[in-house]
């Protein structure tokens, strides 16, 4: 009892909400596009938001049924049990405004990281629903999808969001966003250990078979890192995983896991058919940036420009000019430029005449790099006097003087 009588000194309410000036919540959907089903996401942080703006306008008992609503569903959500405590308070007491603490009554440290834990959850709960991005924009990353991938997810570290979208012809559209957990560290993962979660373009593997400690959640799926990038730049670590909360926790704080992304339970069972087959791309950012709907990237219609024009090159076997499209940095997994140029003027020396032919494209711009760089991948389809072969490719294709070139290219 002393612990929740110390929780109710966090101010969570009035730290978190008041000084926003809060408008009236009638334009707020507080179920989410789920609201249908009361186990959704968007339900149950739906319920949790509504209490909250409940408060700022005085409504005591309607934020205390609320909560109580939620706890009914949602029994292991700390945060509410947070936000209920300081509502009985309040009632009891008939506070003005939340935060004020019996006399004498003093926190230790662990009880102020805790609380300061679960205020910056509630903003980040909070935020989501002050925003309109996810209805009238798409995440600038997503330039183009190949017919493979039905879905593609989107990791906004900055916002402890992640966001999901369908195919629909090569264009991604917004169908749910999640509440998530990242890494306890700020910045980009460099080895192991660092308790960051890596920022870049990964994809999913399938869901892990083996029986996992209850931390884990009830499920694990693991993500490509490092990848193709992330080893060419040194960087170091494994074992980064979308996973789920232990049994006893509905969600954890927005920056507490050792780099995995964290959803809760019943979040990451809701992605399972995304998810079981594995190869979904994720592109997690730490400044995530948004287009409209109905607007396109000028860089990502140059790249599409130059990845013809590669392709065009290599047909005609014009080897100066399809070399010229390759960076002074390229590498392979066991090459460089100057091994990788040299075995192409030795097979097209003859001048041989082949077909090329590239479909399933994809384009996604990847995040947080100095440069700007795009990770590309295709069918290709090459048909040669003693070559006949199909292939599924990568390349990442860097900015330079204003003109994309090839850094890596390699099997997908």
């Amino acid at each position: 009892m002393r612990i929740i009588n110390a929780l109710i000194r966090t101010a969570l309410i009035t730290s978190v909400l008041l000084p926003w000036n809060a408008p009236a919540t009638d334009h707020l959907d507080f179920n989410g596009n789920l609201g249908a089903n009361k186990f959704s996401a968007n339900y149950i942080e739906g319920l949790l938001v509504k209490s909250l703006f409940d408060v700022t306008q005085g409504k005591l008992q309607e934020a205390l049924d609320t909560i109580d609503q939620l706890l009914k569903t949602a029994p292991n959500f700390k945060l509410a049990y947070l936000v209920r405590g300081d509502l009985l308070m309040a009632r009891a007491q008939q506070l003005q405004s939340f935060g004020d603490a019996p006399a004498g009554l003093q926190e230790t440290k662990s009880q102020q990281a805790m609380i300061e834990d679960f205020r910056e959850e509630a903003r980040s709960r909070i935020e989501r629903y002050l925003s309109q991005q996810v209805a009238n924009s798409i995440p600038e990353p997503l330039w183009q999808l190949d017919s493979s991938q039905q879905y593609v997810i989107v990791v906004d570290t900055e916002k402890s969001r992640l966001y999901v979208y369908r195919n629909e012809a090569g264009k991604p559209s917004y169908i749910a966003d999640y509440y998530v957990t990242l890494g306890k560290n700020v910045g980009e993962k460099t080895a192991e250990g660092d308790k960051r979660t890596p920022l870049g373009v990964y994809f999913t593997n399938g869901k892990l078979s083996k029986k996992l400690p209850d931390f884990y959640g009830d499920a694990a799926y693991p993500l490509s890192y490092p990848n193709e990038w992330d080893s060419h730049q040194g960087k170091r670590g494994h074992g980064i995983w979308l996973h789920g909360t232990p049994s006893t926790t509905y969600s954890r704080p927005p920056r507490a896991s050792d780099g995995c992304v964290v959803m809760t339970n019943p979040d990451l069972k809701s992605l399972a058919n995304i998810l079981q087959n594995g190869r979904v791309p994720v592109i997690i950012s730490s400044n995530l940036k948004w287009l409209s709907t109905n607007q396109n990237s000028t860089e990502k219609e140059e790249l599409t420009q130059s990845l013809e024009q590669w392709r065009q090159d290599w047909q005609a076997q014009d080897t100066d000019n399809y070399l010229a499209h390759y960076s002074s940095q390229f590498f392979t997994q066991s090459a460089d430029l100057t091994t990788w140029a040299k075995e192409k003027r030795r097979i097209q020396a003859s001048k041989p005449k082949v077909e090329i032919r590239l479909s399933n494209i994809s384009m996604f711009r990847y995040p947080n790099n100095q440069t700007q760089m795009a990770v590309v991948s295709f069918d290709q389809d090459y048909k040669g006097n003693n070559l006949d072969s199909r292939i599924r490719k990568r390349q990442y294709w860097m900015l330079e003087n204003q003109r994309w070139k090839i850094i890596y290219e390699g099997p997908a």
